[in-house]
């Protein structure tokens, strides 16, 4: 069964944000947005759907990352994640009438986005998580809520504006990425690290003469760092982020996907945007289109 939940219905949801705070993008003890959750939630979805389940329970586990600033990122001394990604799991939740105080939020990495889903372990991955037809044939993926592409990370007073100035020049990103390889073609130096944050130390001390990657991730390391660097570069590649649920629950299609079309309809995804990523300075996008939930 299809469960397909009318934009009346979620009219009723009322989701309603307001930006509480605009501090660092990648490590704020406060919650970005304040969301307002649906009243009697559980009513408005049919009886055996998994969203019926949770609004009666009122328990989601969403699965995000811990180490992207900007898109999901929770620091030692942090009590919840912050960035893109969760700000969209309390989206979610909050027609769920779940309050985003009550998500139990599960540390996902990119190795275990597809098993935790299979096996149960979370209900959601909002992850940085690239839509693929390979992904699909395990598990399901609505949106693109958010689409992206490989850019350049650069210091603020470098000279590298284009993807040609790049040629003979050192750039970094994670080893054994598809951004190296990329970047290589293109005519520079790759050099990879194992993580993201050593990096772009390298950019920042000059050592390097910039980083490659999506550029939501790049975003986010430069709101950490908005007065020492920027992100440069058309996308020169597309990663669309998508909402992964389980497949045996396809029902949750029509939900994420009239969810998030409501969030970009009254604002709520603009000024989730505005609250994490839009910390760098860089100008709201205008929201993708969604994909239509499979027959």
């Amino acid at each position: 069964m299809r469960f397909i939940r009318t934009k009346a219905a979620f009219a009723t949801v009322g989701l309603a944000f307001a930006l509480a705070a605009c501090g660092d993008a990648g490590n704020d003890d406060t919650d970005a947005v304040d969301v307002e959750v649906a009243d009697d939630a559980a009513a408005a979805f049919d009886d055996g759907t998994r969203m019926k389940e949770m609004a009666e329970d009122g328990e989601i586990t969403i699965g995000v990352k811990f180490d992207q600033p900007g898109i999901g990122f929770k620091g030692a001394a942090d009590d919840t994640p912050a960035g893109i990604d969760p700000e969209m799991g309390k989206i979610l939740a909050a027609s769920l009438g779940i309050e985003a105080g009550d998500i139990d939020w599960k540390e996902t990495i990119s190795d275990n986005r597809e098993p935790f889903l299979v096996e149960g372990e979370v209900d959601l991955v909002i992850a940085s998580y690239s839509i693929t037809d390979e992904r699909r044939a395990v598990v399901g993926q609505a949106g693109p809520y958010y689409v992206t592409g490989q850019q350049l990370l650069v210091r603020s007073d470098s000279d590298i504006a284009t993807l040609d100035d790049v040629d003979g020049t050192e750039v970094c990103s994670v080893t054994g990425s598809t951004s190296l390889e990329n970047i290589k073609a293109e005519g520079a130096k790759p050099r990879g690290f194992d993580t993201y944050s050593e990096c772009v130390d390298q950019v920042l001390d000059g050592t390097v003469d910039a980083m490659t990657t999506d550029g939501a991730i790049l975003l986010g390391y430069a709101a950490e760092n908005p007065d020492e660097l920027k992100v440069v570069v058309d996308p020169f590649s597309e990663e669309r982020y998508g909402i992964g649920y389980s497949l045996k629950h396809p029902e949750m299609c029509g939900w994420i996907t009239d969810t998030v079309q409501a969030a970009y309809d009254d604002g709520s995804w603009a000024t989730a945007f505005e609250a994490t990523l839009g910390q760098s300075g860089v100008d709201t996008p205008t929201p993708p289109a969604l994909d239509e939930c499979p027959a």
